[in-house]
Protein backbone atom coordinates (compact mmCIF):
# COMPACT_ATOMS: atom_id res chain seq x y z
CA UNK A 1 0.00 0.00 0.00
CA UNK A 2 1.40 3.38 -0.96
CA UNK A 3 1.93 5.88 1.82
CA UNK A 4 1.65 9.56 0.95
CA UNK A 5 1.85 12.60 3.17
CA UNK A 6 2.16 16.34 2.59
CA UNK A 7 5.75 17.49 2.59
CA UNK A 8 6.42 18.93 6.05
CA UNK A 9 10.02 19.81 5.31
CA UNK A 10 11.24 17.43 8.01
CA UNK A 11 14.59 17.02 6.30
CA UNK A 12 15.64 20.56 7.06
CA UNK A 13 17.10 21.47 10.43
CA UNK A 14 16.42 24.95 11.70
CA UNK A 15 19.65 26.88 12.18
CA UNK A 16 20.21 29.70 14.66
CA UNK A 17 19.83 32.98 12.80
CA UNK A 18 23.03 34.45 14.23
CA UNK A 19 26.23 32.57 14.96
CA UNK A 20 26.91 34.44 18.18
CA UNK A 21 23.45 35.78 18.96
CA UNK A 22 22.07 35.90 22.48
CA UNK A 23 19.18 33.45 22.26
CA UNK A 24 17.89 34.00 25.78
CA UNK A 25 15.26 36.47 24.53
CA UNK A 26 13.79 34.11 21.96
CA UNK A 27 10.29 32.77 22.44
CA UNK A 28 7.34 31.53 20.45
CA UNK A 29 7.25 34.85 18.57
CA UNK A 30 10.29 33.80 16.53
CA UNK A 31 9.75 32.98 12.87
CA UNK A 32 11.33 30.29 10.70
CA UNK A 33 12.31 32.08 7.50
CA UNK A 34 13.68 31.47 4.03
CA UNK A 35 14.03 33.51 0.84
CA UNK A 36 12.46 32.02 -2.25
CA UNK A 37 11.20 32.44 -5.78
CA UNK A 38 7.48 31.77 -6.03
CA UNK A 39 5.77 30.73 -9.24
CA UNK A 40 2.69 31.51 -11.29
CA UNK A 41 -0.29 29.17 -11.34
CA UNK A 42 0.77 27.88 -14.76
CA UNK A 43 4.27 27.02 -13.58
CA UNK A 44 2.91 25.34 -10.45
CA UNK A 45 0.49 23.33 -12.60
CA UNK A 46 3.35 22.02 -14.72
CA UNK A 47 5.43 21.13 -11.67
CA UNK A 48 2.42 19.50 -10.01
CA UNK A 49 1.97 17.30 -13.07
CA UNK A 50 5.58 16.15 -12.78
CA UNK A 51 5.14 15.56 -9.04
CA UNK A 52 2.01 13.50 -9.64
CA UNK A 53 3.80 11.36 -12.22
CA UNK A 54 6.57 10.70 -9.71
CA UNK A 55 4.07 9.91 -6.97
CA UNK A 56 2.16 7.44 -9.14
CA UNK A 57 5.40 5.50 -9.71
CA UNK A 58 6.48 5.50 -6.05
CA UNK A 59 6.02 2.99 -3.26
CA UNK A 60 5.96 5.75 -0.68
CA UNK A 61 7.00 9.34 -0.06
CA UNK A 62 6.09 12.72 1.38
CA UNK A 63 5.26 14.87 -1.59
CA UNK A 64 5.23 18.66 -1.72
CA UNK A 65 1.73 20.13 -1.77
CA UNK A 66 1.04 22.33 -4.79
CA UNK A 67 0.67 25.38 -2.58
CA UNK A 68 4.17 24.90 -1.17
CA UNK A 69 6.05 24.48 -4.45
CA UNK A 70 8.84 27.08 -4.68
CA UNK A 71 12.55 27.55 -5.36
CA UNK A 72 14.58 28.25 -2.23
CA UNK A 73 17.33 30.84 -2.57
CA UNK A 74 18.53 31.02 1.04
CA UNK A 75 17.35 29.12 4.10
CA UNK A 76 17.72 31.33 7.17
CA UNK A 77 16.05 29.61 10.13
CA UNK A 78 14.60 31.05 13.32
CA UNK A 79 14.55 34.86 13.51
CA UNK A 80 13.16 37.37 15.95
CA UNK A 81 11.68 40.70 14.82
CA UNK A 82 15.00 42.55 14.74
CA UNK A 83 16.70 39.82 12.73
CA UNK A 84 13.77 39.72 10.35
CA UNK A 85 14.15 43.45 9.72
CA UNK A 86 17.84 42.88 8.99
CA UNK A 87 16.96 40.23 6.39
CA UNK A 88 14.52 42.65 4.76
CA UNK A 89 17.25 45.31 4.59
CA UNK A 90 19.61 42.88 2.87
CA UNK A 91 16.90 42.00 0.37
CA UNK A 92 16.32 45.70 -0.30
CA UNK A 93 20.01 46.17 -1.07
CA UNK A 94 20.24 43.52 -3.79
CA UNK A 95 19.89 44.82 -7.32
CA UNK A 96 18.64 42.57 -10.09
CA UNK A 97 16.60 42.74 -13.25
CA UNK A 98 13.98 40.32 -14.47
CA UNK A 99 15.47 36.93 -15.26
CA UNK A 100 14.25 33.58 -16.49
CA UNK A 101 14.10 30.26 -14.65
CA UNK A 102 14.03 27.14 -16.83
CA UNK A 103 13.12 23.66 -15.54
CA UNK A 104 14.66 20.95 -17.69
CA UNK A 105 15.06 17.73 -15.68
CA UNK A 106 14.10 15.73 -12.62
CA UNK A 107 16.63 14.14 -10.31
CA UNK A 108 17.28 13.08 -6.75
CA UNK A 109 19.56 13.39 -3.76
CA UNK A 110 20.11 9.90 -2.41
CA UNK A 111 19.21 9.30 1.23
CA UNK A 112 19.20 6.07 3.18
CA UNK A 113 15.60 6.29 4.34
CA UNK A 114 14.30 7.52 0.99
CA UNK A 115 15.48 9.99 -1.62
CA UNK A 116 14.75 13.68 -2.11
CA UNK A 117 13.33 14.16 -5.61
CA UNK A 118 13.43 17.53 -7.33
CA UNK A 119 12.88 19.43 -10.54
CA UNK A 120 16.19 20.81 -11.74
CA UNK A 121 16.73 24.43 -12.77
CA UNK A 122 19.05 25.26 -15.65
CA UNK A 123 22.19 27.21 -14.72
CA UNK A 124 21.45 30.93 -14.64
CA UNK A 125 24.03 33.60 -13.85
CA UNK A 126 21.53 36.15 -12.54
CA UNK A 127 19.90 33.63 -10.21
CA UNK A 128 23.32 32.58 -8.89
CA UNK A 129 24.41 36.19 -8.43
CA UNK A 130 21.33 37.07 -6.38
CA UNK A 131 21.68 33.98 -4.22
CA UNK A 132 25.42 34.54 -3.71
CA UNK A 133 24.98 38.21 -2.83
CA UNK A 134 22.33 37.54 -0.19
CA UNK A 135 24.28 34.62 1.27
CA UNK A 136 27.46 36.67 1.64
CA UNK A 137 25.66 39.68 3.11
CA UNK A 138 23.77 37.63 5.70
CA UNK A 139 26.87 35.63 6.61
CA UNK A 140 28.85 38.85 7.13
CA UNK A 141 26.11 40.03 9.48
CA UNK A 142 26.45 36.87 11.58
CA UNK A 143 23.67 34.70 10.18
CA UNK A 144 24.49 31.01 10.03
CA UNK A 145 23.88 30.35 6.32
CA UNK A 146 24.74 27.08 4.56
CA UNK A 147 27.99 27.78 2.72
CA UNK A 148 27.83 24.85 0.31
CA UNK A 149 27.68 25.50 -3.42
CA UNK A 150 24.16 26.44 -4.45
CA UNK A 151 22.33 23.85 -6.53
CA UNK A 152 18.99 25.37 -7.57
CA UNK A 153 16.21 22.80 -7.40
CA UNK A 154 12.50 22.60 -6.64
CA UNK A 155 11.70 19.88 -4.12
CA UNK A 156 8.94 17.52 -5.27
CA UNK A 157 9.11 14.89 -2.55
CA UNK A 158 11.08 13.54 0.40
CA UNK A 159 11.66 10.03 1.73
CA UNK A 160 10.68 8.74 -1.71
CA UNK A 161 11.02 5.09 -2.67
CA UNK A 162 10.58 4.68 -6.41
CA UNK A 163 11.84 2.96 -9.55
CA UNK A 164 11.56 6.27 -11.41
CA UNK A 165 14.68 7.31 -13.31
CA UNK A 166 16.32 10.71 -13.44
CA UNK A 167 15.46 12.24 -16.79
CA UNK A 168 15.05 15.36 -18.88
CA UNK A 169 11.67 17.12 -18.91
CA UNK A 170 10.21 20.09 -20.76
CA UNK A 171 11.95 22.39 -20.85
CA UNK A 172 9.59 25.09 -19.62
CA UNK A 173 10.39 28.52 -18.24
CA UNK A 174 9.07 31.51 -16.34
CA UNK A 175 10.24 35.08 -15.84
CA UNK A 176 11.15 36.04 -12.28
CA UNK A 177 10.06 39.52 -11.24
CA UNK A 178 10.57 39.30 -7.47
CA UNK A 179 12.11 37.35 -4.63
CA UNK A 180 10.10 36.72 -1.46
CA UNK A 181 10.77 36.34 2.25
CA UNK A 182 8.73 33.38 3.45
CA UNK A 183 7.61 32.24 6.88
CA UNK A 184 7.33 28.50 7.52
CA UNK A 185 4.93 27.25 10.17
CA UNK A 186 2.62 24.39 11.02
CA UNK A 187 -1.07 25.24 11.17
CA UNK A 188 -3.55 22.53 12.15
CA UNK A 189 -0.88 19.93 11.48
CA UNK A 190 -0.08 21.20 7.98
CA UNK A 191 3.05 22.94 6.77
CA UNK A 192 2.18 26.43 5.52
CA UNK A 193 4.45 28.93 3.76
CA UNK A 194 3.43 32.59 3.92
CA UNK A 195 5.01 35.52 2.06
CA UNK A 196 5.84 38.30 4.51
CA UNK A 197 8.04 40.54 2.34
CA UNK A 198 9.03 40.93 -1.30
CA UNK A 199 11.81 42.58 -3.28
CA UNK A 200 10.87 43.34 -6.88
CA UNK A 201 13.22 43.29 -9.83
CA UNK A 202 14.30 46.63 -11.23
CA UNK A 203 12.47 47.81 -14.31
Amino acid sequence: MKQYHDNRDAGRKARAAFKNADTSHRNDSGMRLFIAVNFSDDMISRLTEIRDGLRSNSERGRFTSSGNIHLTLVFIGECDEKQTDTVKSVMDSVRFGQFEITVDRIGRFRRGSGDIWWAGVRDNAQLSNVQNYITKKLTALGFDIDGRDYTPHITLGRDVRTDEKQKDVGPFAENVNAIDLMRSEHIDGKLVYTKIYSKEAEK
